[in-house]
């Protein structure tokens, strides 16, 4: 395996109120994979600003805040494809299955089906080809930092399968890109559930810190979550496994916009 030197980065940027739209980039060939672009004309901004080639678009699922700028993005990029696992997803052009991989030169995508706060969910793990540099994962309203989606479209069963079956057997090291910043709401209800928990108090002031600076909380890393994120603490007992019974509020609070980041 090579060091890679960031031959893949993923550019963070924030949209709207609290949602994060990315940009997968293979450094070499600067061709560039869209993850829920929702506000198309900022991303074109930056893909023609960074000199890069739009080739593909990962949808989560077909909220608008996540799915509603693929069809400007297919007038405006000839032969872009869009692809997601259901069929609302606007300008959808490949529907994708659960396990399904993607292949975009250097770059793999496997598809990981997580239904539960839309029945169509998909959550996207991402590598590189002989790389040693840790792997990606795009959750979606799924799993958030410090948190987990809400049940619109399924139930408590299926979201903790999706957590802890489909995503918590993932790489440990696999770095957490999710669709919201929802992180200080989320550790404030996981320290009603694990006031003693060291992990959540210090993830919580750091988190302070990075909104104080306007900074972003993404990425963290499934390791980091199994520490702190009740979700995925469920199954290791204690007080974390009421979790389930409380409001589902707790789930997705909404938290202040970003700038601009690249991991």
């Amino acid at each position: 395996m090579r060091e890679c030197g960031g031959a893949m980065k993923v550019k963070v940027i924030s949209i709207l109120e609290d949602n994060y739209m990315y940009l997968i980039i293979e450094e070499q060939t600067k061709q560039a994979i869209a993850v829920d672009p929702a506000v198309p004309h900022r991303l074109l901004e930056i893909v023609k600003r960074e000199g890069l080639s739009l080739t593909s678009v990962l949808t989560t699922h077909h909220h608008w805040d996540h799915a509603r700028g693929n069809e400007s993005l297919l007038k405006e990029v000839p032969g872009l494809r869009v692809f997601g696992g259901d069929d609302r997803i606007g300008g959808l052009t490949d529907k994708v299955i659960d396990a399904q991989e993607l292949k975009f030169n250097s770059i793999n995508v496997r598809c990981l089906f997580t239904p539960c706060h839309t029945s169509g969910h998909m959550c996207y793990f991402v590598w590189e080809d002989e790389c040693t540099d840790a792997p990606a994962v795009f959750t979606g309203d799924t799993l958030f930092i410090g948190g987990c989606g809400r049940f619109l479209e399924g139930t408590a069963e299926q979201m903790y399968h999706n957590l802890i079956q489909v995503l918590g057997s993932l790489p440990q090291d696999s770095k957490i890109f999710c669709g919201h910043e929802y992180t200080i709401k989320n550790l404030k209800f996981a320290m009603l559930v694990e006031p003693e928990n060291e992990k959540v108090k210090e993830m919580l002031s750091w988190a302070r810190a990075r909104d104080d600076d306007d900074k972003p909380t993404v990425p963290s890393t499934l390791m980091e979550e199994f520490d702190y994120n009740p979700f995925l603490r469920l199954s290791c007992g204690g007080r974390s496994a009421e979790v389930h019974r409380e409001d589902r509020s707790h789930r997705g609070a909404e938290g202040p916009s970003k700038g601009e980041g690249q991991v």
